[in-house]
C-alpha cells in the first residue's frame, strides 16, 4: 500500500510539472523578434548624416574652437546577450571615454571581451570623422542570424559627454532581413559630465548618473545648448540609413541605395531663437538741478541675439525719475 501511495506521489509531482512547463511555453511571445530564421549572414551598408545645422540649432552653434562636427563612427553587430550603451542605465569606462574625449581603446577592449566571454559580438565597424555639422560618412557591416542586432555611437563636437547613435536596432523579421531602415537621431547625455553647453569646461559628475536623453526642456536650465522651451521637441540632429546589399552575378554585395552625389538632405524648419538679455543693473546716480526732478538709469545687456524670426531684444536702459542727492 505504501508502495502505490509513493507512486502516485511521484506521478503527480511529475505531473504538477508537465503542467508548469505547458503553461509557460503558452506564455512565450508568437514570432519573437530575438529569434531569426533569414539567411545567416547578410551585408548592410550604414550611412550617418549629421543634421546639425545653425538653422535647426542656433543656439550657442559652434563657428569655430572647434566648429560643429561629428567623431568617427563606432559600432557592433551582436546578439541580446550585449549592449553597448542603454538609456537609462549607467554608461561603461568606454562610453564614458569616447562620449568625452572621442577615444575608442576602452570601448574596443570592452567589446573584444564581451565577444570573448559570451560570444555576443559578431563585429565591429567604423565609419570616418565628418569635419561639419551636415556632413555625411559611410561604412559596410555584417550581421549573422544568432548576432542581428546593430549599436553604435557617435559624439557630438564639441560637448561636454554627448552623443548619438542606436541601441540593439534589429535588423531581422523573422525569416527575412529587412531591405532598408532609417533613424532620426537625437541627443543623448553619457551622464558623466555636468556640463551644460558645446563648450564647457571638464567637470565630471560625482556620483555617475545614467545616460539620458536630451530634449527641448531637459535639462530645465536656460544655459543648456539644447534648450528651446517654447519647441515641442527637438529636430533630428542627425540620421542614420542602412540598405541591405544585393549580390550581383558574382556574388558580390551591391548596394541600391542611390545618391546624386554628395548631396544632404537639411530641409529643416528654421528654429525661433528669442533675444535673451541679462538682469538689470544697479540704479545709477539721480542727476538732476536742485528743486527740480531728476533721472536716474539703469542698463542691462545681450547674451544672447535673436535668431530665425525670434522674439527681438528689448530696450537695454531704463529711465526713472528721482530726488537729485547732490544736486548742482
Amino acid at each position: 500500500m505504501e508502495k502505490l501511495m509513493l507512486v502516485y506521489s511521484s506521478c503527480k509531482v511529475i505531473w504538477t510539472l508537465l503542467l508548469t512547463i505547458l503553461g509557460c511555453a503558452s506564455c512565450l511571445p508568437v514570432g519573437d523578434e530575438s529569434i531569426c530564421t533569414a539567411e545567416e549572414l547578410a551585408k548592410y551598408s550604414i550611412v550617418f548624416t549629421g543634421k546639425w545645422s545653425q538653422t535647426a540649432f542656433p543656439k550657442q552653434y559652434p563657428l569655430y574652437r572647434p566648429p560643429a562636427q561629428w567623431s568617427s563612427v563606432l559600432g557592433v553587430t551582436h546578439s541580446s546577450d550585449y549592449n553597448m550603451w542603454k538609456k537609462n542605465e549607467y554608461a561603461s569606462n568606454g562610453i564614458r571615454d569616447f562620449a568625452e574625449k572621442g577615444e575608442a581603446w576602452v570601448l574596443m577592449k570592452e567589446i573584444e571581451e564581451a565577444g570573448e566571454r559570451i560570444q555576443s559580438v559578431h563585429g565591429i565597424f567604423s565609419a570616418p570623422a565628418v569635419s561639419t555639422g551636415t556632413g555625411e560618412t559611410s561604412t559596410e557591416l555584417e550581421v549573422h542570424s544568432r548576432h542581428q542586432l546593430v549599436s553604435f555611437v557617435v559624439r557630438i563636437v564639441p560637448s561636454p559627454d554627448w552623443f548619438v547613435g542606436i541601441d540593439s536596432l534589429n535588423l531581422c523579421e523573422g525569416n527575412r532581413w529587412k531591405e532598408e531602415v532609417s533613424v532620426d537621431l537625437f541627443p543623448y547625455d553619457a551622464g558623466t559630465d555636468s556640463g551644460f553647453t558645446f563648450s564647457s569646461p571638464n567637470f565630471a559628475t560625482i556620483p555617475q548618473d545614467t545616460v539620458t536623453e536630451i530634449t527641448c526642456s531637459s535639462p530645465s536650465h536656460p544655459a543648456n545648448s539644447f534648450y528651446y522651451p517654447k519647441l515641442k521637441n527637438l529636430p533630428p540632429i542627425a540620421r542614420v540609413t542602412l540598405v541591405k546589399l544585393k549580390k550581383n552575378q558574382r556574388g558580390v554585395p551591391v548596394s541600391k541605395l542611390n545618391r546624386k552625389g554628395n548631396e544632404i538632405d537639411d530641409s529643416v524648419s528654421e528654429t525661433p531663437l528669442d533675444c535673451e538679455v541679462s538682469l538689470w543693473s544697479s540704479w545709477g546716480l539721480c542727476r538732476g538741478r536742485c528743486g527740480k526732478p531728476g533721472t536716474k538709469i539703469r542698463t542691462r545687456f545681450i547674451l544672447l541675439q535673436p535668431a530665425n524670426n525670434g522674439s527681438p531684444c528689448p530696450n537695454l536702459d531704463e529711465a526713472a525719475e528721482c530726488e537729485p542727492e547732490n544736486c548742482v
